[in-house]
């Protein structure tokens, strides 16, 4: 027998021709890293995270503006795959998915594929369309707070703090008209702060209980009793919005 064979294939002492297979070597460990997040799975983070906070988190408009175009590109790119022929709907000629949807020259293939576009292009919207729907929800109801609270403007664009602005001007007047101006001087405020009595001013609640799914090993934080909690990775935890506010603008957590 050669060699290598025989080094491989041991018979056993007694000798009945049975043979022991070499240990199979151990599972190598390869460590690539987390992939990178695309811009729709960005934008979904950014969702999910703005829904179930009670503050207003930065806008973001950078991942919003990117991934709008690149959807305006994958549009044009499956387009120019498909033979365009000019449908006329109406005395009105485009070159739309809508159109070529209805075109009955287009193959079978061609319709999967403007179909694969169109579900793509629609689920993008709802996402987007949600996004800015909870931050004008959030906008218009802590409207005066905004104004009142520099650091807050900071995290709005300047299209959301003028409508910040102006909703909270329109809102003051229609009180005084509706109102305020039927009452006596001293009981007009709209800013009093009376002990004992909720604020007049809608400010976040920050000690609302939120789910927070830990992203990447966190720094400990401190709790509302004085202790501390340090959240590993994956773990999922109930916590008020307050403990866990630096670590969600850090990145390292998510709100779930």
């Amino acid at each position: 027998m050669p060699p290598r064979r025989a080094a491989l294939l041991d018979e056993d002492e007694d000798g009945d021709g049975d043979v022991r297979m070499p240990p199979a070597p151990g599972p190598i460990a390869l460590d690539w890293g987390a992939p990178p997040e695309t811009l729709l799975q960005q934008l979904t983070r950014h969702w999910l995270d703005e829904r179930h906070a009670p503050d207003i988190l930065p806008g973001r408009a950078d991942v919003l503006g990117a991934l709008l175009d690149h959807i305006r590109r994958q549009v044009r790119a499956s387009l120019m795959l498909v033979p365009m022929r000019r449908v006329t709907r109406g005395g009105a000629q485009t070159d739309t998915v809508q159109a070529l949807r209805g075109d009955p020259d287009s193959s079978e293939a061609e319709h999967a594929r403007i179909m694969l576009v169109q579900t793509e292009v629609e689920r993008v919207k709802f996402i987007v369309r949600s996004y800015i729907r909870t931050r004008l929800y959030k906008i218009e109801k802590f409207a005066r707070y905004i104004v009142a609270t520099p650091e807050l403007q900071e995290r709005l664009s300047q299209a959301e703090l003028d409508h910040a602005r102006r909703f909270a001007q329109l809102t003051e007047h229609h009180f005084r008209v509706s109102v305020l101006q039927a009452l006596p001087h001293h009981q007009q405020g709209l800013d009093d702060n009376t002990p004992f009595t909720p604020p007049m001013i809608s400010e976040p609640d920050k000690s609302r209980a939120v789910f927070v799914h830990a992203r990447d090993d966190c720094p400990p934080v401190r709790l509302p009793d004085g202790t501390t909690m340090q959240m590993q990775k994956g773990q999922i935890v109930l916590t008020p919005y307050a403990v866990v506010e630096q670590l969600l603008a850090m990145g390292n957590v998510e709100l779930v």
